[in-house]
């Protein structure tokens, strides 16, 4: 790419970010905090060279009493245990499932599982999860609530 058009790109680049409008419908999360443990980044995945390289980053995540995640999805596998609470999570056809203490989660990937985490106690959830993303994601994207909510 020639020099004069870096400049170009990268002020198009963020030209686009800063007036690209949020999820239409997004709920943003309430009550949530992270703190992240541990990171590490892997540049390919042994044995298939299709795979641009892999995030595992492990996350402890509070919600307080009457916090939620907000509707979400994950661009890769989520795994967690729930250390204290009892974390009810709406899914995305609108069923719940209630995890509590000392059990774990296994999250579905992709913008087709939507979900929400609530806590509908009165103490705090407390979560420790092992998110394995692809480079440079979040640890979760935003979506509208599906019409069953």
């Amino acid at each position: 790419m020639p020099k004069y058009f870096r400049p170009v790109v990268v002020v198009s680049c963020l030209a686009v970010a800063a007036f690209s409008p949020a999820v239409a419908g997004a709920t943003p999360p309430s009550g949530v905090t992270a703190d992240t443990l541990a990171h590490v980044s892997f540049p390919l995945l042994p044995g298939s060279a299709e795979i641009a390289g892999t995030d595992v980053t492990v996350r402890k995540i509070t919600i307080a009493p009457g916090g939620t995640t907000g509707w979400h999805f994950h661009d890769g596998p989520v795994y967690a245990y729930v250390d204290t609470g009892v974390l009810t999570r709406t899914l995305h056809d609108c069923s719940r499932v209630t995890t509590p203490a000392g059990q774990t989660i296994a999250e579905e990937v992709g913008g087709d599982h939507v979900h929400e985490g609530i806590n509908l106690g009165d103490v705090p959830v407390v979560l420790y999860a092992a998110y394995i993303e692809p480079p440079d994601k979040p640890f979760a994207e935003d979506a509208p609530a599906p019409e069953c909510a």
